[in-house]
């Protein structure tokens, strides 16, 4: 039987689709019903060879697809582009899960259902564009998205202040004038979609903020200020709003941090 770790490396290397979301809900219930230990973490893979199929092919911003509430065609571009996130969201949480050596067993937990909660937001996304005619693959997509995993890759703390608390936040901003739009247009299931989607980032994102904490806590940093020098950093010109202040204080943003945002 594959340990747990090795079993997270197959399905974050395997380049397809079903295989991989199988083998994250296979690697998620060894976990939860004990049939899979946290031992032996091994060497992780290199953070430049995630899984992922052949289609869509990946592109820069420019070259995508524009997407659109107006058309059916807009529509389905926009739910693909989603699609897309969740897709490399799954990558991101088993990256997490087999990347970083020594955590707290609750970290590798934590990240697992992270990785779960994002194979069933694909799964959802991937079946409403199937009912709309299309499939996951079917446009391009944004080439860019694994750049921050990459940038963070050899250091706990840089990922978890950098991916959850900037681009998975970023979701939490943009979503729900994203469904707004969608009412407007008839799309109501879509609108449902989002809506779990959404409410369960908001608990993404608090599990990178909890983590973010804990780094800072063991190194003696000093949390909002660590975080706003690695913005600096890796952001010099800044974040752009608007903020979703309401959902990112839920997710566990302090008043003062998110007074310091906008």
């Amino acid at each position: 039987m594959s340990s747990f770790f090795s079993l997270v490396r197959q399905a974050l290397q395997t380049p397809d689709v079903d295989e991989k979301i199988h083998l994250t809900r296979l690697a998620a219930r060894g976990l939860s019903d004990g049939s899979l230990e946290l031992a032996d973490f091994g060497n992780p893979l290199p953070v430049a060879s995630p899984g992922r199929p052949e289609r869509p092919r990946l592109v820069g911003g420019a070259k995508v697809a524009k997407r659109g509430f107006g058309t059916l065609e807009g529509r389905v571009i926009m739910m693909h582009a989603i699609g897309h996130i969740e897709f490399n969201a799954i990558n991101l949480a088993l990256d997490a899960v087999q990347r970083f050596p020594d955590m707290p067993e609750t970290f590798y937990r934590d990240w697992m259902r992270v990785a779960q909660e994002e194979a069933y937001h694909f799964e959802l996304i991937r079946a409403h564009l199937r009912h709309l005619g299309a499939d996951y693959g079917d446009f391009d997509a944004h080439g860019s998205l694994w750049e921050m995993c990459e940038r963070t890759a050899h250091d706990v703390l840089h990922r978890m202040a950098l991916v959850p608390r900037v681009l998975e936040a970023r979701g939490l901003d943009v979503t729900p004038g994203i469904m707004e739009k969608l009412t407007q247009a008839g799309d109501h299931h879509a609108v449902s979609l989002l809506g779990i989607i959404l409410r369960d980032e908001i608990g993404h994102v608090e599990i990178g903020n909890r983590w973010f904490r804990y780094c800072c806590e063991q190194r003696g940093l000093d949390a909002e200020q660590t975080f706003f020098t690695l913005l600096e950093h890796y952001y010099p010109r800044g974040l752009f709003g608007p903020f979703n202040l309401e959902a990112r204080e839920q997710a566990g943003f302090s008043k003062s941090e998110l007074d310091r945002l906008i």
